[in-house]
């Protein structure tokens, strides 16, 4: 049994990478970081994508140090970009593991197939696709995505055009993709495998200031999510402390 740690209106399953590496086979998983704590405070579509979900893992190193905060450590942390460079190598030798990559600007997810497919010495990555600008309101375009999909014989997907997006879009078209086994929603991951987007510097990432690093990288971009939108997540951390917090979709 895993332990779940409930924080605000989701629970986070606890559990080690390794552990989640030798588990995880089917099913859909999401990797909550701040952003989408406070996303899930506010949109229900993206909530309810969220709650039909299999696997809810901690993204974010922040968010695990909040759950202490709680005095319900989650065990580990696991950004969902580094994650899935291991999920490819432990099944490195595994054939029966096929992937599809779907996201990321014109181009990448191919240059990401080509790049992970030589370093793990098989075609582990059997299919890619970079869709248009706004193609979650196309529904030509989707259909078009998923028949590619399904003749791709891909039995994993990874969905990488950003929250709330990716798990709106898998919550919708999933039961139109059977042969797949595995959703992963995981935001800039086909970006970092492409060498599109440099992951932070260790550094960084062991004095928790990896979302600091990307702000630094793509301030314009950025700067209203950390700076304005995300610390609403700590007012609502101290209401449940306090028991003061109550779903807002109940």
């Amino acid at each position: 049994m895993i332990s779940k740690i409930r924080i605000l209106n989701i629970n986070i399953q606890s559990l080690s990478k390794e552990d989640l590496l030798k588990k995880l086979q089917k099913g859909v998983l999401v990797t909550p970081n701040l952003d989408h704590m406070v996303k899930l405070q506010k949109d229900k579509k993206f909530y309810e994508a969220y709650k039909s979900s299999d696997w809810i893992i901690c993204d974010s190193k922040i968010l695990m140090l909040m759950s202490r905060f709680l005095g319900k450590p989650i065990k580990e942390a696991i950004p969902g970009s580094s994650f899935f460079t291991s999920y490819c190598n432990f099944h490195k030798n595994n054939s029966n593991i096929k992937i599809f990559l779907m996201g990321a600007g014109p181009g990448v997810a191919e240059q990401a197939m080509w790049k992970i497919n030589k370093r793990i010495g098989r075609e582990i990555i059997a299919g890619a696709h970079s869709p248009s600008y706004g193609f979650e309101k196309n529904d030509m375009e989707c259909k078009e995505i998923v028949k590619k999909i399904n003749d791709s014989n891909c039995n994993v997907l990874v969905v990488g055009v950003g929250a709330p997006k990716q798990e709106k879009w898998i919550m919708e078209y999933k039961n139109n993709m059977l042969n797949i086994d595995l959703f992963m929603a995981l935001g800039a991951t086909i970006d970092f495998e492409a060498g599109n987007i440099d992951r932070a510097p260790v550094f960084f990432q062991k004095v928790y200031l990896e979302w600091f690093y990307r702000f630094l990288k793509e301030p314009k971009r950025l700067w209203r999510r950390y700076f304005v939108d995300d610390p609403v997540f700590f007012y609502h951390l101290l209401m449940q402390k306090l028991g003061f917090y109550r779903n807002p979709f109940y």
